[in-house]
């Protein structure tokens, strides 16, 4: 299986309240978790970006105050202290453009020896928008095609430079990009730096199959995973690609204990400092698109109907059918009796495996045996330790069944990957 590591950023996966918990800016915290990830032998180190800090009922969401620093710029620092793990920058196709996010990616993978990624994002939230000069132009229904031709405009410009050093002149005419020139970056290590989507929509399932070696996804059982994979695996034949050419890696948390009991209370509880009373209602009131403060947490849901556009929360992905997303919630909270608060726990927390570490590194494998997944992104609670115990508990456990790596035998990300190497076009 393939694992990685997602550097804890400004939402409620992360416990702040807990005493190990430490800065999510300080260079010191980026660089334990890529160490520890390094020792446990994973492919990548995954960061997250955010271009605004996010606003709720007008004010400063309290989850962002402490924001969060430039993704490449950190990898760039990581590159010198690490020497083959994955350097994973989530950098937006939307408010940035193709010349100079080549030159940002190829100058990582010449700095780090060929352990470069971008996981490409879109937005089209002009509430984002605002911070730039183009602010909020896209329509929704645009987001992804320039984002496809923001990506083919990248490999072209990595591609003008031979194998052996020539440069030649690049010229890109469509729809949304019109350029013309010389690439200033000779060709680097990986040829193109891996690229990674993360989304599960229709739209980002057919992008991920026409285009990525990776896509970032979140499922809830084996049996939502087994369809997932069955669905985008299958559409990568329409595109001349093979199986193995995009890897599935959703993002999970792992809680260990001794016993099965004491993970599941580690787990219960980490849930309960994830959704404070005042999370839980900040959560529901993106789904209602009202005030709800006058709500009590520990009490039912809300009986009246969400307002189908809200404009409560800003700079957030927006869910699409609210309406449905409240009716799922009603039906879940009355069939377990469940409150407010329970419910924002039970429906939309991230997947935990839970159990001993015997336990979940039988899950973990099972997942991928049953083509489920190729592998995970593991998302602590914890910044920067909350990878530790797993590393040294649950990795030598996969190795032993000789589902996990017990030495990098490449020096590429690529390699780690088992990805073909692209094939140079113009």
């Amino acid at each position: 299986m393939h694992l990685a590591a997602h550097f804890p950023g400004v939402n409620n996966t992360t416990v702040w309240a807990d005493p190990k918990s430490r800065s999510q800016i300080e260079f010191s915290s980026f660089e334990h978790l890529a160490r520890t990830a390094e020792r446990g032998l994973f492919d990548f180190f995954f960061l997250a970006e955010g271009l605004r800090l996010r606003e709720h009922k007008g004010r400063i969401h309290d989850l962002d105050v402490v924001g969060r620093p430039e993704s490449i710029t950190v990898l760039n620092a990581l590159a010198a202290v690490t020497e083959r793990l994955g350097l994973a920058a989530t950098v937006n196709a939307t408010f940035n453009e193709p010349y100079e996010l080549a030159r940002r990616f190829a100058t990582l993978d010449h700095l780090s020896g060929g352990r470069a990624a971008w996981n490409v994002v879109t937005s089209s939230d002009a509430f984002t928008g605002e911070n730039f000069r183009r602010g909020g132009f896209l329509d929704r229904a645009d987001r992804y095609t320039r984002a496809a031709e923001f990506l083919e405009t990248a490999r072209e410009l990595w591609d003008s430079w031979t194998p052996d050093g020539i440069s030649r002149p690049f010229a890109h005419r469509g729809r949304h990009f019109d350029i013309a020139g010389e690439f200033t970056v000779p060709r680097s290590p990986q040829g193109h730096p891996v690229v990674i989507q993360a989304g599960d929509s229709d739209e980002g399932r057919e992008f991920a199959a026409s285009t990525a070696d990776v896509i970032f996804t979140r499922q809830s059982s084996l049996e939502d995973g087994r369809a997932f994979y069955a669905d985008v695996k299958r559409r990568l034949a329409k595109y001349g690609r093979a199986h193995g050419d995009l890897k599935i890696m959703p993002g999970v948390g792992v809680v260990l204990g001794d016993t099965a009991a004491e993970a599941r209370e580690r787990a219960a509880e980490i849930r309960r400092q994830q959704t404070s009373p005042q999370t839980a209602l900040l959560t529901l009131e993106q789904i209602w698109g009202v005030d709800l403060s006058s709500y009590d947490p520990d009490g039912p849901l809300p009986d009246i109907d969400p307002v189908v556009d809200p404009a409560l929360t800003q700079g957030r992905t927006r869910r699409r059918d609210t309406v449905a997303v409240a009716e799922k919630w009603r039906a879940l909270s009355k069939e377990k009796g469940l409150s407010i608060r329970q419910t924002v726990i039970e429906a939309g927390g991230r997947q935990f495996f839970t159990g001993t570490p015997e336990a979940v590194a039988t899950e973990l494998d099972e997942f991928v045996r049953r083509e489920a997944a190729d592998g995970f992104i593991l998302v602590p609670h914890l910044t920067p330790g909350g990878l530790d115990e797993f590393v040294d508990r649950v990795v030598p456990l996969l190795q032993e069944r000789g589902a996990f790596r017990t030495e990098y035998r490449g020096t590429t990300l690529r390699s780690h990957l088992g990805l073909p190497d692209p094939v140079q076009k113009g």
